[in-house]
């Protein structure tokens, strides 16, 4: 009983402590635990800089610039591809993955299917897929090794060869679960090729079962 007084009276004068000074004036600048990056070491819009001749901050693009994923003009009207560089802005195929409301198999007419496209395809899958599917999409990337991440798909069940292209376009393109949308950050020939290449994957890794 004793104990349960001295811990009561404790909270009561570090309740009365923290709220004691709220009101008063200090002449002393606050100390910040968490500054949340209230002040930073940069340039708002539209301020003036003494650093560049002109005296402004905000530079303009270099001469030529094109914002990725953008390209002028866009070709909105049938959605055909203006640039290896487009995100989705389509209703066809190539853009959504999907015939309708069915996911389509097969490729779309505007990708060439070649050993290029292997290969970016090798590039991507590794950059933005290996991390949580592993190296060859069993779902044992370096994450997995971590217990409080959550179990991983793995990109060689039966489930998902017996996917059809389109879905897995689709599934990249808006995510599935815990895993969010690419088509902010992966352009849609990428996503494609991202596709293709697992499909190498997924056959290389049946041959190796077979023998």
């Amino acid at each position: 009983m004793r104990w349960f007084f001295l811990v009561l009276a404790l909270a009561i004068v570090t309740f009365v402590v923290a709220l004691g000074p709220r009101g008063a004036k200090f002449s002393d600048p606050p100390f910040e635990l968490f500054p949340d990056m209230d002040r930073q070491y940069k340039f708002k819009s539209q301020k003036p800089s003494h650093f560049f001749e002109d005296g402004r901050a905000s530079r303009k693009p270099v001469d030529g610039t094109i914002p990725m994923g953008y390209s002028a003009p866009l070709n909105k009207e049938d959605g055909v591809p203006t640039s290896a560089l487009d995100f989705s802005y389509g209703e066809g195929y190539y853009n959504t993955g999907l015939f309708g409301d069915y996911f389509g198999s097969g490729y779309p007419e505007e990708l060439t299917l070649d050993q290029a496209l292997l290969e970016r395809g090798k590039q991507r899958f590794q950059i933005n897929c290996t991390p949580c599917h592993g190296e060859s999409g069993n779902g044992q990337g370096i994450v997995s090794k971590y217990w409080l991440i959550p179990p991983t798909a793995n990109l060689q069940s039966d489930l998902v060869k017996a996917l059809p292209e389109g879905q897995l376009f689709w599934t990249i393109t808006h995510g599935k679960g815990l895993m969010g949308p690419y088509k902010g950050t992966i352009n849609v020939q990428d996503r494609w090729a991202i596709v293709a290449y697992l499909r190498a994957l997924q056959k290389t890794s049946a041959t190796t079962a077979a023998n």
